[in-house]
């Protein structure tokens, strides 16, 4: 079912093409955040300037015109209110022009169906870590089939974190690859730990990284701040992993471009006889293929909205979407 997905939930505006479950096509422009993080009003203004040209893009690479499509899809959330309504927009045209339905994807669950599939994983314990989320989750049947969330953060996602400390810093640009970048060759410093069962929290980690900027090296702060927290994501989903009896485990997002991170996850798969499983990284990212892959699902059983009641929802979380 050759399926148009659309991603604008914040820097990125993506768009992919699959046909029963190939991706044929993956376009993305990417909004410079430079060292000053994001504006949202500024960020859609980008998307809604490039949206027409990805779209174009994704066609051309998947050898197919706008008549061709099936079914279209686009992140309805969670994300930043002005960036989630470009791609909704412009879905809502598109299928009012095509008459076609439209799937509303859920951005979390995007991130682990592809992951998943990428990977040859059935049903893992997932750790999902992102700008904004921070969550161990596992698949569920009732009251639906869902992923229920078991663990989480409690007060903000890693990558956010990763990137205000990169802005304190004036790293440039302020992301957490270049955290990770600046902390070769650092050494630790000690900072707080904290987790409390499957859940953890960040923000005493930044504010203690913070306020020892002006005094320690940007070296030796972004090694230790990376060391803290991917060790409390460890602890956190190990104890998972052991409490669910389960035997795979993936990880997806944004954070999981992180060589460092996979390196430690691999380490805890093996010490617990679990299987491992993540994507390449341009799926890792956000994007508009692992939007299309789980809207194609979606349609083919009847997850299916007509255009006129297209909506968003910027804190769309994971357990209140169907996964099929």
């Amino acid at each position: 079912m050759l399926t148009l997905g659309l991603e604008s939930s914040a820097h990125t505006f993506g768009a992919g093409i699959v046909d029963d479950g190939k991706v044929l096509a993956n376009a993305k422009a990417m909004y410079d955040i430079g060292a000053g993080g994001m504006v949202p009003s500024k960020v859609a203004e980008f998307h809604a300037l490039n949206a027409a040209g990805v779209i174009r893009d994704a066609l051309d690479k998947a050898g197919i015109t706008l008549r061709d499509l099936e079914g279209i899809g686009y992140t309805r959330g969670p994300g930043l209110g002005p960036c989630l309504q470009v791609a909704q927009l412009s879905a809502r045209t598109l299928a009012h022009r095509l008459g076609l339905g439209v799937a509303m994807v859920n951005h979390c669950v995007a991130h682990i169906e592809i992951a998943k599939h990428a990977s040859g994983l059935k049903d893992p314990i997932v750790l999902y870590v992102s700008g904004g989320n921070s969550q161990i989750l596992k698949l569920a049947g009732k009251p639906f089939r869902h992923y229920r969330v078991i663990g989480e953060t409690l007060d903000i996602g890693i990558g956010n974190m990763l990137d205000s400390l990169a802005r304190k810093l004036c790293l440039n640009p302020a992301w957490g690859s270049t955290v990770a970048k600046t902390a070769e060759g650092g050494n630790y410093i000690e900072l707080p730990y904290t987790v409390k069962g499957m859940d953890f929290s960040f923000t005493g980690l930044l504010t203690r990284a913070e306020e020892l900027a002006a005094k320690m090296s940007p070296k030796d702060i972004c090694f230790s701040v990376q060391e803290t927290s991917f060790a409390m994501l460890c602890e956190a989903l190990e104890r998972a992993l052991l409490l669910t009896n389960s035997k795979e485990l993936c990880v997806c997002g944004g954070v999981a471009q992180s060589t460092r991170l996979r390196s430690m996850l691999t380490s805890l798969a093996r010490e617990n006889k679990a299987r491992f499983g993540y994507v390449e990284n341009e799926f890792n990212a956000d994007n508009g293929a692992m939007v299309a892959f789980t809207a194609e699902r979606m349609l083919l059983h009847g997850a299916s909205t007509s255009p006129e009641n297209c909506d968003i929802m910027q804190r769309y979380r994971a357990e209140e979407a169907a996964v099929f």
